[in-house]
């Protein structure tokens, strides 16, 4: 066997080849040691240092990020498959994040005045925040929290997903390069048992997720355990429901960016499209039309809308996924299997006549698949709806936006978007309610999970 290969690494590997990009050797405990630190070591020196001083970093950022967009995005689009057009898009994204948050964020930190005289409430920073982040958006997801985590003068100790480990360093580089001070934002690249112990260590103050039910449910049972604080984004199986008066062309337009961007790989995604009887037949026309027209293709070419799956066996669990839908009684319109040749690519899939209980109704398909769902009203398709163990979130399309605001409080989700479809915006928070997880990230719901609301009452007698 060959020496290198045999030592334990985190692998980069093309999707759209199945070459191996680099390979980066796990780190042992003694470095873990050393990254957490550094990291608490960084912490008070970072948790004194001035708002403005904080702002600049983020404004430096944000120029860092733009003047890196080609390069970070042609990573992403090799390490994971994202098409290098919407990994532009998300690599800009990041930067206005940053922008936002160096506009807005000094009022979010300031004191709060409370009714009472002389008493008010301060936001102050609790520590080293340890981020497990996914593969999906290797840029965005982590800066979607860590923005605001250092901003509020936390530092933050990324675990990133092994098959991005490219992502994760030439973003650590960026931070470095913005004049971040060196352990404000640490890079783990570890395995599981060290994630565990540094779960555990009495420098790490809190700790987000973002990623499966699973991993989000074992990493919050050992956060509980250290009386940690944790925030999850989870899992999502968002409802898109269709109503008998939308404009059928713009949402099938919706639908179609929303379920087939980033290959389908995406948490809030119109996965499961619930369509009134009456129009499901001229939608179901409309999205076969939509979706056939996507390029299928090598994730580095500017035409491509749809690249390959991020890593090899999660495409043979979403074939899975699909062959049991079917099974269960469901219709194939379109797509229902891998394409041959290299790389980890499968045909865009439209599955009609899902219902309850169904595999694509139930569980959530992580990949390049629409799920029809007919409902015979609103209110049959608002039961539908609220009929899954995720809300994460969700869409509303009907030219009745008063009525469709009516709905949206009696869907049970952390979102919901009328005639249009989801998305995160530093504006808004982001999380989700029942198996989606808790807490929120970005705006200031999301800036003030990693703060400490301290209570501070002069002359109370």
């Amino acid at each position: 066997m060959n020496q290198i290969a045999a030592i334990p690494a985190a692998i980069s590997r093309s999707p759209a080849t199945g070459q191996e990009l680099a390979r980066y050797t796990f780190e042992d405990a003694a470095q873990l040691e050393t990254a957490l630190a550094r990291s608490d070591a960084a912490f008070r020196q970072w948790r004194d240092t001035g708002i403005a001083e904080r702002v600049a970093v983020l404004r430096k950022m944000a120029e860092v990020l733009r003047a890196n967009v080609e390069p970070m995005a042609r990573m992403e689009a090799r390490e994971m498959g994202m098409p290098v057009t919407q990994a532009r898009g998300e690599i800009n994204k990041c930067a206005n994040l940053c922008e936002w948050y160096a506009d807005n964020g000094p009022a979010m930190l300031e004191d709060e005045k409370t009714p009472i005289e002389g008493a008010y409430i301060s936001y102050l920073p609790l520590g080293p925040v340890l981020a497990v982040m996914p593969w999906n958006f290797p840029t965005w997801q982590v800066m979607r929290g860590a923005v605001s985590i250092i901003l509020g003068g936390n530092t933050y100790v990324l675990k990133h997903a092994p098959n991005v480990m490219g992502c994760a360093y030439q973003l650590q580089k960026a931070w470095r390069d913005a004049g971040l001070p060196e352990g404000v934002f640490e890079v783990l690249n570890v395995e599981p048992p060290l994630v565990s112990k540094a779960i555990a260590d009495d420098r790490i103050a809190s700790i987000a997720v973002t990623g499966s039910v699973g991993a989000g449910a074992a990493i919050a049972s050992q956060a509980g355990a250290a009386l940690k604080k944790c925030v999850l984004e989870l899992g999502g199986s968002d409802a898109f429901i269709v109503l008998a008066d939308a404009d059928l062309d713009a949402a099938v337009k919706a639908a179609v960016a929303s379920r087939f961007g980033n290959c389908g790989q995406v948490c809030i995604a119109a996965k499961r499209m619930i369509l009134e009887e009456s129009i499901a037949p001229a939608f179901t026309e409309k999205l076969l039309a939509a979706v056939k027209a996507l390029k299928i293709g090598d994730p580095l070419a500017d035409d491509t809308f749809v690249g390959p799956m991020a890593r090899f066996d999660l495409r043979e669990e979403l074939d899975s996924q699909v062959q049991q839908a079917i099974a269960d009684g469901a219709t194939l319109l379109l797509g229902g299997h891998k394409l041959d040749g290299e790389g980890n690519y499968y045909a865009p899939t439209v599955l009609a006549d899902v219902k309850p209980g169904n595999t694509a109704f139930k569980k959530e398909i992580f990949g390049p698949v629409a799920s029809l769902i007919v409902a015979r009203d609103a209110e049959h398709a608002l039961e539908l709806a609220n009929d899954s163990e995720f809300g994460l979130s969700g869409a509303i399309w009907s030219a009745d936006k008063a009525r469709a605001q009516q709905m949206a409080r009696r869907l049970v989700s952390g979102g919901v978007f009328i005639n249009g479809f989801s998305a995160s915006d530093p504006r808004v928070p982001i999380g989700g309610v029942k198996k989606s997880g808790f807490g929120r990230e970005l705006s200031h719901f999301g800036l003030r999970e990693f703060l400490n609301p301290q209570t501070v009452w002069i002359d109370r007698q």
